[in-house]
């Protein structure tokens, strides 16, 4: 469940009194926009979309305008775009049209959880208004937060000089994104990101002001339903795997998945929501779908998730991937089982192929969910490789990573001879 854009960004961030910048949506008269303008001199019109839609500035779908004739011809050119993100094209549903923030300083800043410091981690940059990706090391802070504290102000004090900000903007901040973890922390949320937050002057005062905010919510913590967002908000279209997965929903184990790239190349079992966030970030185009099957799923719903699975992408993918922390309650036996059989049966119908199957797991059972996992491989002859919980989550994907490229480059093909070798012989 995602959400982006200050339409219902700004009532996240009304909660905390963070900030943000003044906007009119599209349903705003001719004469509305006129004294908008006259307000503000000159107004950002982006599209609004359901879900966490970014990049929308790259795609040119933001247009800053200084006349009411602008802004209505970027109304109706945005109002119904088409904009391409990930492997998906989604269609904007209105527009919003934003007060122009006139700024010396763009800072970007998230919340986000951290497979590496097994936690929530806050990332910092005063070189904000562009990925964060793109952005070398010495320029942007990860600090760790401890939950039972939040974020201290000297944290951000020191991150933000450690990455050069100027000390003219850091009291401001410093008084203003600690109230972000409130938010993160009080309302579901799994994700928060503010970019660009720019800091404006107004007369002796600095401001930090959030002009664009993208935030992600756990669907089993009903703390973000007190936030009074939308129902429909968090609408998207259901493709047939969603679908077929969705109904698979019950009290016990989650079933979450978002179709990513129907063209790639990993099946990714994902457990928890720290596996989530460093899967989908990580394995990027690779993965052909986000999930989260953690919670003490029993065998039978372990078995029919890995069935659909295999139905949907088997023949398409190349590797199979489970990844996920330590579990403290999650049974490792009965998911790999679940997962372990599904796989064994499927080949029986659809047919052998050179699959690469790699895991990442800790928690209860989980040596004899592994040695289960090893006997259904060996008997498939699929090559595998095992991590434990003490190998970090981000090394065991990106090493998924690197063996799944050079398995589609040349791994399979020598290894599909080679085991036509051995049965010949």
């Amino acid at each position: 469940m995602q959400l982006s854009g200050l339409r219902y960004g700004s009532k996240l961030l009304q909660l905390v009194e963070f900030p943000v910048a003044e906007f009119i949506d599209g349903s705003a008269t001719n004469q509305d926009i006129q004294q908008f303008l006259e307000k503000h001199k000159k107004l950002v019109v982006k599209p609004a979309f359901y879900g966490g839609v970014g990049k929308k500035g790259k795609a040119g779908l933001v247009r800053i305008v200084s006349t009411l004739q602008e802004a209505l011809q970027a109304k109706r050119d945005l109002f119904f775009a088409q904009h391409t993100y990930g492997n998906k094209t989604v269609t904007a549903n209105g527009v919003t049209m934003e007060a122009f923030v006139p700024s010396d300083l763009e800072v970007y800043f998230s919340i986000s959880s951290s497979s590496v410091h097994r936690g929530p981690v806050f990332t910092i940059t005063p070189w904000g208004g562009v990925d964060i990706e793109e952005l070398p090391a010495e320029k942007k802070a990860v600090v760790e937060i401890d939950p039972f504290i939040g974020i201290n102000a000297f944290e951000i004090t020191n991150a933000l000089t450690d990455t050069g900000c100027p000390e003219a903007f850091i009291s401001a901040l410093v008084q203003h994104l600690p109230k972000l973890w409130e938010l993160y922390d009080g309302y579901g949320l799994t994700t928060v990101e503010l970019n660009p937050i720019r800091v404006q002057r107004k007369g002796n005062q600095i401001l930090p002001v959030a002009c664009d905010v993208k935030a992600s919510f756990d669907q089993d913590n009903p703390s973000w339903k007190r936030i009074g967002l939308p129902e429909d908000l968090f609408q998207t279209e259901t493709t047939a795997f969603e679908a077929d997965i969705n109904e698979l929903r019950t009290y016990q184990g989650q079933s979450d998945v978002l179709e990513m790239n129907p063209n790639g190349s990993i099946i990714p079992f994902m457990f928890g929501g720290g596996a989530n966030s460093a899967g989908t970030e990580t394995l990027g185009e690779a993965a052909i779908f986000s999930s989260d099957f953690g919670g003490n799923p029993p065998y039978e719903k372990m078995y029919e998730i890995s069935r659909i699975a295999f139905e949907h992408w088997y023949d398409k993918a190349s590797m199979l991937l489970l990844i996920g922390g330590k579990a403290n309650n999650t049974d490792i036996y009965v998911t790999f089982k679940g997962v372990f059989d599904a796989l064994r049966d499927h080949v029986s119908k659809a047919g052998w192929k050179p699959l690469y199957v790699v895991i990442g797991r800790g928690g209860p059972n989980v040596v004899k969910g592994m040695f289960y996992a090893k006997d259904i491989l060996d008997r498939l002859r699929l090559p595998y490789k095992v991590f434990g919980h003490d190998t970090s989550m981000i090394l065991t994907l990106e090493y998924a990573k690197k063996v799944d490229e050079w398995w589609r480059a040349e791994g399979a093909e020598a290894y599909r001879k080679q085991v036509e070798t051995q049965v010949r012989a």
